[in-house]
C-alpha cells in the first residue's frame, strides 16, 4: 500500500489472491460479509488493485450522480464491449451522452405502452405452450419469453419455434464473458484456436448477421417513405432518432448494431415466479387482485389495467429488492476523490451492490424476508434515493427502465392468470452472481392449470 494513505477499514490477507479467490467463489456472501463488518466504506484488495465498497446511499449518489464525470465503467463493462461495441451500457463521455440524448425519446412511457399487446400476446403463447402437471425450467421458459418480446419489439421479428438462433447465440457469448471475466481471463482471448473463441466468433458473426440485415430491411422500408408511427418497432424509431440543434446525425448502421445488442442483452425478472410458490399466502393475495379486476372470465390483459395492479407491482419490486438482476456496478476512479472522510486514490476500483443494499436492515426491516407489503407510498416517501436501485442511476441508468416494469407487471399478471407454480423440493435453486444474477442450476418448477371458477 503507498505510505501517507489513509484506508477505511476492511479485511486483510497475507496472500494477496486470496480475497479475490473467496469472491470468485461466492461475491454475494463475501460483500455482504464486508458490509456487516466494516460498514458504509470499507477497503480490500485483489492483488494490488485497491478497491472500495461504498454501502451508503449518499456516497453512491455522489458516484453515479453528483461526479459521474470522474468515474468510468470497470473491466466488466470493457470485456463486454466484444459483443455490444460502443453501445449505452459500453460508451464513455460525449459520444454516451449524445447517444442517450438520441435514444431517450424511443424509452419514454407513452412510446413503451404501444408495445403493451405483443408483451402481453408473447406471454399468452408461451402459457398456451404448457401442459398441466408438466415440470419447467421456468428461468429457461422466461429467457425465450422476454428475448422473442425484445426481437419483436425492437426488430419487428419473428422467432421461430424450436429455431431460436438469436437466443443460441447470446448463451455463448453470455458464457464467453463469464470466462473472460474470472482470473487471467484475458489470456484466453490470446489463444484464438481455443473452442471457447471460436464458438463467440462464430455466435457473433450469427447476431450481426441477423441485425445488419434487419437493419438493411427498415433502411428499405424508410427510404419507400414509410412515416413514423406510434406502433413502429423501436429498430423503426433509433433509425429516423436525431437532433439537428444539437447537431447530432442520425446513427450509422454500426451504432444502431451496438444499440441493439445493448438492447438483446436486458435482464428478465424471473425469482417472483419461484418467490410466490414459496409464500402461499402472498400467492393468494395476488389471486385475489387479480379477480378482483378481471374476474372469471376476461384472461387479456391490457396497458389500461397496469395502474391497478398495485400489489402485483409490489411483488416485483420486492423481488428485485432481493434479487437484483444487476447485483453490483462497477466504477474506476480517473482522479483522487474523497468520500466519507477518505481520499480515494485515482485509478482505484469503486464496488456498490445493489444486492448488499437492498438487504441493509437500517433501510429494510427484516431485510431478508419477502415481504411485498412493505411497499406502501409513506415507506418509499422515506427510503433515500440509492438505498434501491435495480437499475442503476443517474446518467448511465438503465434507460430501458419503464420497458422493463410494464413487461414485468404484464407478465406476471398474465401468466398468474392461467398458471400456478410449485417450486420441485429436490431442484436446488442456487444463485451465481455473473454479469447478470441468475438461478445456478436453473429453477425447475411445476405447473398447475389455475380454474378461475372456483
Amino acid at each position: 500500500m503507498k505510505s501517507g494513505i489513509e484506508y477505511p477499514p476492511g479485511p486483510a490477507y497475507i496472500l494477496p489472491y486470496r480475497l479475490l479467490r473467496k469472491f470468485l467463489r461466492d461475491p454475494l456472501r463475501v460483500l455482504i460479509d464486508i458490509s456487516h463488518t466494516y460498514g458504509d466504506i470499507a477497503h480490500f484488495k485483489f492483488g494490488r488493485q485497491n478497491v472500495y465498497l461504498l454501502n451508503h446511499p449518499d456516497y453512491i449518489e455522489d458516484v453515479l450522480v453528483t461526479n459521474y464525470k470522474n468515474f468510468i465503467k470497470s473491466r466488466g463493462l470493457q470485456v463486454s464491449k466484444r459483443l455490444l461495441g460502443n453501445g449505452l451500457v459500453t460508451s464513455e463521455g460525449e459520444y454516451h451522452d449524445n447517444q442517450r440524448h438520441l435514444i431517450q425519446p424511443t424509452f419514454y412511457p407513452k412510446r413503451i405502452k404501444s408495445y403493451a399487446d405483443i408483451m402481453v400476446n408473447q406471454a399468452i403463447d408461451m402459457c398456451n405452450s404448457w401442459h398441466d402437471g408438466t415440470i419447467l425450467d421456468i428461468h429457461k421458459e422466461m429467457i425465450k419469453l422476454t428475448l422473442a418480446i425484445i426481437c419483436k419489439t425492437v426488430l419487428g421479428y419473428d422467432i421461430e419455434p424450436g429455431h431460436d438462433e438469436v437466443g443460441d447465440a447470446l448463451k455463448t457469448c453470455m458464457q464467453y464473458f463469464n470466462r473472460l471475466l474470472m482470473p487471467f481471463g484475458e489470456l484466453i482471448e490470446k489463444i484464438p484456436l481455443l473452442p471457447i473463441n471460436k464458438g463467440f466468433q462464430t455466435a457473433k458473426r450469427d447476431l450481426d448477421s441477423i441485425v445488419y440485415r434487419m437493419i438493411k430491411e427498415h433502411r428499405k422500408k424508410l427510404d419507400k417513405g414509410h412515416e413514423k408511427k406510434e406502433d413502429d418497432d423501436l429498430l423503426s424509431t433509433l433509425l429516423q432518432a436525431q437532433d439537428e440543434e444539437a447537431g447530432i446525425g442520425r446513427m450509422t448502421d454500426e451504432q444502431l448494431r451496438d444499440e441493439v445488442m445493448t438492447i438483446f442483452l436486458a435482464g428478465h425478472e424471473t425469482t417472483a415466479n419461484y418467490l410466490l410458490s414459496e409464500h402461499p399466502t402472498i400467492e393468494t393475495k395476488l389471486q385475489e387482485e387479480l379477480h378482483s379486476i378481471f374476474g372469471s372470465n376476461r384472461t387479456t390483459i391490457t396497458v389500461d389495467d397496469v395502474p391497478r395492479l398495485e400489489y402485483t407491482e409490489k411483488i416485483l419490486t420486492e423481488s428485485m429488492r432481493l434479487y437484483p438482476p444487476a447485483w453490483a456496478l462497477g466504477r474506476q476512479v480517473i482522479d483522487d476523490y474523497k468520500v466519507g472522510g477518505y481520499s480515494i486514490p485515482g485509478g482505484s476500483i469503486i464496488l456498490m451492490s445493489q444486492y448488499v443494499m437492498h438487504r441493509n436492515p437500517r433501510y429494510f426491516p427484516e431485510p431478508n424476508r419477502f415481504y411485498p407489503g412493505r411497499w406502501t407510498e409513506e415507506f418509499k416517501k422515506q427510503l433515500p434515493r440509492f438505498s434501491y436501485f435495480p437499475f442503476g442511476g443517474g446518467i448511465r441508468g438503465c434507460i430501458g427502465e419503464p420497458f422493463a416494469w410494464l413487461e414485468a407487471i404484464l407478465l406476471l399478471a398474465t401468466i398468474s392468470r392461467q398458471w400456478r407454480m410449485k417450486h420441485v423440493p429436490s431442484h436446488k435453486v442456487e444463485l451465481k452472481a455473473l454479469i447478470t444474477l441468475r438461478p445456478k442450476y436453473g429453477m425447475q418448477m411445476k405447473l398447475t392449470k389455475f380454474n378461475r371458477s372456483q
